[in-house]
């Protein structure tokens, strides 16, 4: 991955994306020593449909802004886990009871959980 201060700032970026569109339990998991993926895994939460897609859509207006492009994007029509491609980091928006399915931060385990006033 790139430096892992860019991934940080985009990290940083894109959280304060979701909790300026009142996205739920946004955790921050660091992968960069178990996985050549990404840097960094954002997850989150939204309410309903719209809400997934309008945090998704700040995400990627609030990183595009300063240069940092989606590489993909999946699952937006449907709404209910959009994931985001960065490729330093990647955002996945959940609803509810996907994101309780997936459990990401489960098999993530291995990750280490970042407090997201340390990413500021």
């Amino acid at each position: 991955m790139a430096d892992l201060s860019v991934s940080k700032k985009m990290a940083a970026m894109a959280v304060d994306a979701l909790e300026d569109r009142k996205g739920e339990d946004v955790h921050v998991i660091d992968i960069s020593e178990i996985s050549t993926l990404a840097d960094y895994f954002i997850i989150a939460s939204g309410t309903n449909i719209n809400q997934v897609q309008a945090l998704a859509d700040n995400v990627q207006e609030v990183l595009g802004r300063q240069g940092f492009m989606t590489k993909d994007v999946e699952g937006y029509d449907a709404g209910n886990w959009v994931l985001l491609d960065f490729g330093d980091i990647i955002v996945h928006v959940f609803d509810s009871e996907n994101r309780l399915f997936y459990d990401l931060e489960r098999i993530w385990r291995d990750g280490k959980l970042v407090d997201v006033n340390e990413l500021k």
